[in-house]
């Protein structure tokens, strides 16, 4: 089975019952955490996930509610004994800036720290970031305030396929991420530099001919659900759904 399971789903102020958002990507043996504004140790629990069999982490990009929890997890690895090898996605403009903020905590000289590798993706359309025969995760620049990725996610033993916009403007890059793809996961933290409206992301998914739109990356409190599923369904044709904490989508 493969499956994407939301972790959180709040923009940049968590509230009760809406954390940071971050999600897991499973699939076989890999599990792919994306972002970790948080400490995702909890959430991860209640997924069924144990922090050793984390096999990959994909930061999008270096603000606080996508990168401030990661020093935590990968001091609660540790002090849980993980012994196994750890890979970290991004761009070299998180990965530099984690790495500095790694050392700040002096990391190198925790006795006996698991193996930790960064991996600098390049601001290239369509990189192939992570592999395997059966599972392909693309990277694409998205227009955000700082270098940020969005991703494609291709499952072709079950021919199913999503995006994530991540934090960024409508931009042309997100259409192609999302191009044909079953779901399309597109933040809606509002109109604004750097951000988009669940109207806009309407639009995208429209553009993109994708089957499905999951809004996620908004705040509760400046929200109306029925109003927004209205609105966007009235620009989209395809399904629309306001994600929520602990949802999934799952491959058979």
């Amino acid at each position: 089975m493969s499956r994407i399971y939301i972790l959180g789903t709040s923009s940049a102020i968590p509230r009760e019952g809406y954390e940071n958002t971050h999600f897991l990507i499973e699939h076989g043996e890999r599990k792919i955490l994306v972002d970790c504004g948080s400490n995702p140790v909890l959430h991860l629990s209640r997924a069924g996930v144990a922090l050793d069999d984390i096999t990959d982490i994909v930061m999008t990009h270096f603000h606080p509610d996508h990168v401030s929890g990661l020093p935590l997890l990968l001091m609660d690895m540790w002090l849980l004994k993980r012994r196994k090898p750890l890979n970290i996605y991004g761009l070299g403009h998180a990965n530099e800036r984690l790495q500095i903020v790694m050392d700040l905590f002096d990391w190198k000289h925790w006795p006996g720290f698991f193996p930790l590798f960064f991996h600098s993706l390049p601001e290239q359309e369509m990189t192939l970031a992570i592999q395997s025969p059966d599972f392909k995760l693309f990277t694409s620049p998205v227009k955000h305030f700082i270098p940020t990725i969005g991703l494609r996610m291709e499952f072709p033993l079950v021919e199913k396929t999503v995006a994530y916009s991540c934090d960024t403007e409508p931009c042309a890059q997100v259409v192609e991420l999302a191009r044909g793809v079953d779901v399309l996961i597109h933040e809606a933290a509002g109109y604004g530099t750097g951000h988009s409206s669940p109207e806009q992301a309407a639009v995208i998914a429209r553009q993109a001919k994708a089957r499905e739109l999951w809004l996620i990356h908004y705040d509760i409190t400046k929200i109306d659900p029925d109003q927004v599923i209205r609105q966007t369904t009235e620009i989209f044709s395809g399904k629309v759904t306001l994600a929520t904490d602990f949802m999934s989508l799952e491959f058979n």
